[in-house]
């Protein structure tokens, strides 16, 4: 190939080469003027942008200014409200310093005023001062030339006159303080007799208890006649197992429908009737399931009377008891003095007596305390030795009650002093409650034949003179002749007297034997 033939082919690719340059030219200027659009674009919103931002920062100066402007106007305002009132206050301070200032003035003027008033009146005292001091001369001589006068009269001194004189209102002071005190007395006796009959019988009146006198006998009913051939058994063994057991009599006699549980002591009277109820219900009447029933009985009752000593401590208000006083209190439920019962009736006295105490401002808790455990020893008398004082008294010793109380328990018979006035309040008490109508009961007749049989039984020995029944019954005096008894002799008669009523009397508690001698010479002065 020539090189003419190739200018035809270099010609092409030149031609070629030139067009690509151009396209590539051509393109690259439309993306440039693209991106330049593009910045163009971005460059405007961020113009727009920052115009927002230069907007809201010219408003958020403007109302941080206007913010700046009103709190100093509101300072402002403060600091001339403060400045007013500092104002009004030093005011009001100028004021009150100038009316000081004045009333200061005419508090001096009339400080001064006084002051020349006082001079006046001194001046004027110290006129009538002199005046007087000249009449009391005069009047000093006076009385002088009267007395002499006097005492050339009567041919007494003046130190003679004044001893008859003072002898004389002495004695008339004498007479009217004597007067006086009896009228203090009296009066102070009426008002205090007043006053007591008072609080009793607002005691009285506040605790209307009823009363219903207790007997040495139960009656058992029956569901029908044929229950008391059961209750008897083949030959009597049932009855006679029952009252082994229990310690009772049962009276079986014509009443229809009743058999009648005696016996005098509470607890197994009440002891007999329970298990005798129990019985026929069960409707099994033998030896073996007596034996039972009356072992049954007994322990529900031992843990019953627990319940009523602590039933009468709450009612009452007594705290601390000892478990054994507790129970001693519960088994008065089930013992009785002329017919009253012991428990109704403690729990009574102690009622009484706390009422007592409260109206004359005392110890109420150790009144209702001694009131309650008065009667305690009562509840022993049965087994032990002593009267029911004295077995209350060593009762309350041994459960570590306070000397208080024991004082009451102690002297509510009179039978030592009374060491506090809630002790003589028990005593009161225990009469009142004693006392209601038909609280007690005893036979008129009965007391009145004990009385005379212990008078019959002392006089019935040789060498007595005289003997005399006192304490209701429950001590005897017995006199005798000294040349026939002597004093050994006395203290035997003493025990053999006691003996013989032990023998032949039933009585309460213990009765107390005093023999008495006594020698008496007499002369006679002519």
């Amino acid at each position: 190939m020539t090189p003419t033939d190739l200018l035809p082919v270099l010609g092409g690719l030149a031609a070629g080469v030139l067009f690509a340059l151009a396209a590539s030219w051509l393109y690259l200027r439309a993306r440039k003027r693209t991106a330049a659009a593009v910045i163009s674009q971005a460059a405007a919103a961020a113009a727009d942008t920052i115009r927002k931002s230069a907007a809201e920062a010219d408003q958020a100066r403007a109302a941080a200014a206007l913010e700046g402007k009103m709190e100093a106007l509101r300072r402002r305002e403060a600091g001339e409200r403060e400045l007013a009132r500092r104002r009004d206050e030093a005011d009001r301070a100028d004021r009150r310093a100038e009316e000081r200032e004045k009333a200061t003035a005419r508090r001096a003027e009339q400080v001064e005023q006084q002051e020349k008033a006082l001079s006046g009146r001194l001046q004027a005292l110290e006129r009538q001062e002199a005046a007087q001091k000249a009449r009391a001369a005069e009047i000093e001589e006076l009385v002088r030339e009267e007395l002499g006068r006097l005492e050339r009269i009567a041919g007494l001194t003046t130190e003679d006159a004044r001893r008859e004189l003072l002898k004389r209102v002495e004695d008339e002071t004498r007479a009217q303080a004597g007067a006086l005190a009896r009228d203090i007395r009296e009066q102070a006796r009426k008002e205090a007799e007043r006053d007591a009959k008072k609080i009793i019988a607002l005691a009285v009146q506040r605790l209307a208890a009823e009363h219903t006198a207790e007997t040495t006998v139960a009656a058992v009913a029956l569901p029908s006649d044929e229950m008391k051939g059961r209750i008897i058994g083949r030959e009597g063994r049932n009855i006679r197992a029952f009252e082994q057991a229990t310690g009772v009599d049962l009276i079986i006699d014509d009443t229809p429908d009743t058999v009648v549980v005696s016996c005098f002591d509470p607890i197994r009277r009440e002891v007999g009737r329970r298990a005798l109820e129990a019985l026929i219900v069960d409707g099994r009447i033998h030896p073996g399931r007596i034996e039972e029933i009356v072992r049954k009985i007994r322990t529900e009752l031992e843990g019953q009377l627990v319940e009523l000593g602590e039933e009468a401590a709450y009612e009452t208000g007594i705290h601390g008891l000892h478990p054994e006083i507790i129970k001693l209190v519960g088994r008065m439920k089930y013992r009785t003095s002329y017919g009253q019962n012991i428990y109704d009736h403690s729990k009574e006295v102690s009622w009484l007596a706390g009422m007592m105490a409260a109206e004359l401002h005392l110890d109420v808790a150790l009144a209702r305390r001694g009131g309650l455990l008065h009667d305690v020893g009562k509840v022993l008398t049965h087994d032990n030795e002593g009267t029911h004082v004295e077995l209350g008294v060593e009762v309350a010793r041994k459960y570590n009650e306070t000397a208080r109380v024991i004082g009451c328990i102690a002297a509510h018979h009179d039978d030592v002093p009374h060491e506090s006035v809630e002790s003589v309040l028990v005593q009161a008490a225990d009469a009142i409650s004693g006392s209601r109508p038909g609280a007690r009961r005893e036979a008129f007749e009965t007391y009145v034949k004990r009385l005379t049989k212990l008078e019959e039984i002392a006089a019935g020995f040789d060498g007595v003179e005289k003997t005399n029944v006192i304490q209701a019954g429950r001590e005897v005096r017995v006199i005798v002749v000294p040349e026939k008894i002597d004093d050994a002799k006395a203290t035997e008669l003493a025990e053999t007297i006691a003996r013989r009523i032990e023998t032949e009397l039933q009585y309460p508690g213990q009765i107390k034997v005093t023999v008495i001698r006594e020698t008496r010479a007499v002369g006679v002065a002519r």
